[in-house]
Order: C-alpha cells, then structure tokens, then sequence
C-alpha cells in the first residue's frame, strides 16, 4: 500500500472516530471534511448525506530547514547542532559521486540557515507550487537575506520535522524582501515566491460510518457515472478513493461540494423533481450557493428548465444559472455571462469572468479577456491579464531576466506597471511603448542605484554603487522602459563571456524603482503591487 493511500485511509479513520459517540469534536466541527448538504424529503439521499468527505483542507501548514547563499557577508557561521546535522546530511545527498565540504558552506558569512514556513494548496496535486516564507534563526546573527538564493530544500507536515517522516513538498530560489509601503524592512525574513512545489497527490476519500461493501460499490458507481471512468474507486469497503477531474483542477472545492450534493439514485421522475425543486430555490432563496452546486451535480438534466432563469431580474441569479449551464456543457450559458463581464456597472464581473474562463472554449475566453486590457478598473485588467496569462495567449509577450523574474508586456490600453509579490515573481508592463523621459533622477531609498537621464541626453544612465564600497558600474540603456528593467537586472557579464551583461539588481530592489519611477512623473504610468503571499503567519 503506498504512503498516499495510507495517509488517505489515517484521514479517514480520524473522521470516523469523531462520528462515533465520544467521538473527537474537532473533527464534527471541521468544515473541511464534514460539511454535508442535507437532502430535500423525498429526492433521495445525497452521497454526502450517506457519507463523510475527507478533502485535505486549505491550511496544510508545512516547515522546514534550509540554506541561502549568494549573501554578501551578512550570513552567520552559526547553527543548532540538530539543524546542521540535517543540513549536512540534506547537502551531501544532493551532490552523490563529489565531495562537499559541508562544514565550510554551512560556516561561511555569505550563506544563512532559515526555517522555511509555508502553507500548501488544498488537495494538491504533483508540481503545483506555493510560497514559502524565509526566516534567518533567531540564535544566529545573520543580519540580512536580501539578494540571497535558497538553496534546494525539502518542506515536512509541520511539527514533524526530524521524525523521519514523509517529505511532501521541495523548494528553492531567489528570496524576496518586500520594500514597498513600510517604512522599515525586516531584511531578516523575506519569501520564495512560487518557489515551493508538491510532490503527491492528495485524492479525495469518502468514508463510510461502517463497512459497507455493497454501499462503497454503488457510491463509485454513481460517481464513475457523473463524473467520468475512474473518478473513483473503492479501496476498502469504508472507502472510496476520488480522483478531481481535469476539468475541476482549479476549482477543487466545487467538485467537493458537487460530490457532495450528488444523488446517488437516478430516474427521469426523480430528476425533473429536483430540477424543479432547486431552480425554485435559485430563484427564491436568500442563499443559493447550495441550489447552484446541487443542479450543477444533477448535469444534463437541468437544461430543460434552467434556462428559464436567465431572464430573471435578479443578476445574481442569472450569473449562477448561466454558470451551471455552461459547466454542464450548454452555450446558452455563456451570453449571459459575458454580458455581466462587460457590464461596468455590475458587481459580478470578475465572478462571471472566471466562470467563462473555467468552462468556455479557450478562443472565446482569451477574446473576451483581451477585450478587458483597456478598461479603466485595474482590478478588471488584472483579471482579464491572469486569464490571458493562463491560457499562454501570444497577446503577451514574456521573456526571463537573470535568475530572479519574468517581464511580461501587453501592448494595449492605458499605461500600467504590475509588479506581483506573490505566486511568481513578474512585472507586467501595459500599454504600447512604455517610456521614459528625459530630464530625470531616481534613486533607490539607500542611494546605490541610480537611474539618469540629463535633458538632451540620448541614453539613461543605470548606476549601481557595488556592493561593499568602491567604484559604481554605469551602463547604458535606451528610453523604453522594458530596456532599462533589463540592464538593471541582467546578470553581470563574465569575463570572456562576451555580451553587456547588467547590473543584477534584485527583484525587490527593481520595484521599488519602478514605484519611484512611476510616482514621480519619470515614467508616464500608474504603478499596481499584488498582494503579498500567505505563508501561515
């Protein structure tokens, strides 16, 4: 049996211990797993009214140790006995066949030890990434991260470090110390963005109150029968094991619910009876998030008599009728809701711009989205720019710089910057051209980078003072400010290398540039900062 079956069936023995009297309360409490929508009288019992869900929750917290170089003497020699009887054995197995002298990375000033914290996506599967926050500890004397690089580390379920158990997720990459807004920067935690990855899979499980081997067969069946060949699979006679289709990997807990809220017999009487029952209540209720998830579940056939609801005068109810209908595979579904999307006046936009970017075909999504880059609301453009940036459309074009980021560029609609703080780091220029003009000075908040274009001057000069003293590198960049994002953050050039090279200016100090930039007139754009990461704090 392997670790991922085992951990599903640990799961579900701790659900069922709480359903039994005496049971634990926290597991009766939790929403994650126990959360049942109760059946209508005589539409027949739901899976979820028959069973409990164990859907790995969204704070699957996880922890670790690692190791970031690239320091420039602000590291520390110092390090727990345990951690770097870890760190040394995590070192060494990362370079089979050479010898490491691990003792001499872990003490030397340019590298730190970090506890890494992090919080994993719900029911993550293989690859996906996450970020993690970055901690120098508190018994060394570490004095700063920035500009450092966190070096190949393995993430534990938290408060299971060193007790040999499964590792669920690695990371690494450039940390990221944000400046922006604070008056003080705490240089000795900083982030990896998207630099965490999952390693398995976490399906879902329905568990039985009891074996029940004629029971966990027909609740597969019916499962394999809505949703697809192989959705589930009955690994005990208390379990069943369900696979999230392709098509619900981004919307995990829908599916949950939809499992949920499906019925396990199926007759055409019983079927116009609960499209009947749950349209009314679309239509009437004040909450219809239940009837919207329990239609969505019965599938096909609500396209008899939900369409009627999308001439109600209520838009909520139009946007989650039209969203079923499009989910279940109907067209009609989708004028409704691309009419809400380009409704500026209506609440719903950016609701109804998911649900066509989840279910219309990848053509109709990407023309509605480029049809947003020019709107007025950043919120709207930031939204059609993510849905653009998902389906890879060639409206924007993205290249790396250095080792630390992405620049993106979309060549429409009025002037922006977007720099984002969590998920990736990317900075996303809007409009056509973004330059910058003549007759400035920008400097960074501690003075070692400096952007200069005197009046008439056909170039912008981009300084850096090296770090530690000594003289500045001044190189040469064009107005546009694509050209000066990659002169600032190019990696130096090699000796024999050939090629300018840049400055290697970190991401975080780039930004912060940017900003300056923006807020001063220097470049004739608004500038956005994306949310910052929740790691767990």
């Amino acid at each position: 049996m392997n670790r991922a079956r085992m951990d599903l069936l640990a799961a579900a023995a701790v659900l069922l211990a709480g359903l039994l009297p005496g049971g634990c309360e926290e597991s009766r409490r939790s929403p994650s797993t126990v959360t049942t929508l109760t059946p209508i009288a005589d539409l027949g019992p739901t899976i979820g009214s028959l069973a409990q869900v164990v859907f790995a929750p969204e704070n699957i917290k996880v922890e670790g140790y690692g190791l970031v170089g690239g320091l420039n003497g602000t590291g520390s020699e110092q390090c727990p006995a345990q951690v770097r009887r870890y760190l040394t054995q995590h070192i060494a197995s990362q370079s089979p066949g050479r010898t490491v002298d691990v003792q001499r990375i872990l003490s030397s000033m340019n590298t730190a030890v970090v506890r890494l914290d992090a919080v994993m996506p719900a029911s993550p599967s293989p690859g996906e990434t996450f970020d993690l926050r970055v901690t120098a500890l508190e018994s060394t004397q570490t004095t700063s991260l920035e500009g450092g690089w966190l070096y190949s580390a393995e993430l534990y379920m938290q408060g299971t470090f060193g007790l040999g158990t499964e590792v669920l997720a690695k990371a690494q990459g450039p940390v990221f110390i944000d400046a922006l807004g604070t008056a003080q920067v705490r240089k000795r935690q900083g982030y990896v963005l998207g630099g965490g990855v999952t390693l398995k899979e976490y399906k879902i499980g329905i568990a039985l109150p009891k074996d029940d081997y004629r029971l966990s067969s027909a609740i597969r069946n019916r499962l394999n029968d809505r949703y697809g060949f192989d959705t589930a699979k009955a690994v005990s006679p208390k379990l069943i094991e369900v696979t999230i289709p392709a098509r619900y990997k981004t919307r995990k807990q829908r599916f949950v619910d939809m499992v949920r809220a499906t019925y396990m017999t199926e007759t055409a009487d019983l079927a116009r009876e609960r499209v009947r029952t749950f349209v009314h209540e679309l239509a009437t209720a004040q909450d219809k998030a239940g009837s919207e998830i329990a239609l969505e579940a019965i599938g096909t056939p609500v396209l008899e008599r939900l369409g009627t609801l999308l001439n109600s005068s209520d838009e909520a109810v139009r946007l989650r009728a039209a969203r079923v209908l499009l989910n279940v595979g109907s067209q009609t579904g989708l004028a409704p809701l691309q009419q809400i999307v380009l409704n500026r006046d209506s609440q719903y936009r950016l609701v109804a711009l998911d649900a066509v970017g989840q279910a219309a075909s990848r053509t109709t999504a990407a023309a509605l989205a480029a049809r947003l880059i020019g709107e007025p609301d950043a919120n709207v453009r930031l939204a059609a720019y993510r849905l653009l940036s998902r389906l890879q459309d060639p409206l924007i074009t993205r290249a790396r710089v250095g080792r630390s980021f992405h620049l993106e560029q979309i060549a429409t609609g009025p002037p922006m910057v977007y720099a984002s703080r969590s998920g990736a780091a990317k900075i996303v220029l809007f409009g056509d051209s973004l330059r910058c003009r003549d007759n400035i000075f920008v400097q960074s908040p501690d003075g070692n980078i400096m952007i200069d274009a005197p009046a008439g001057q056909t170039y912008v000069s981009v300084i850096r003072q090296i770090p530690g003293g000594g003289s500045a590198a001044r190189l040469r960049s064009s107005f546009s400010l694509a050209d000066i994002i990659r002169v600032l953050c190019e990696e130096p050039a090699q000796d024999g290398k050939g090629g300018p090279g840049g400055l290697g200016v970190s991401y975080a100090d780039v930004i912060g540039l940017l900003e300056r930039m923006c807020d001063s007139g220097a470049v004739a754009a608004s500038f956005v900062a994306g949310p910052m990461p929740k790691t767990g704090e």
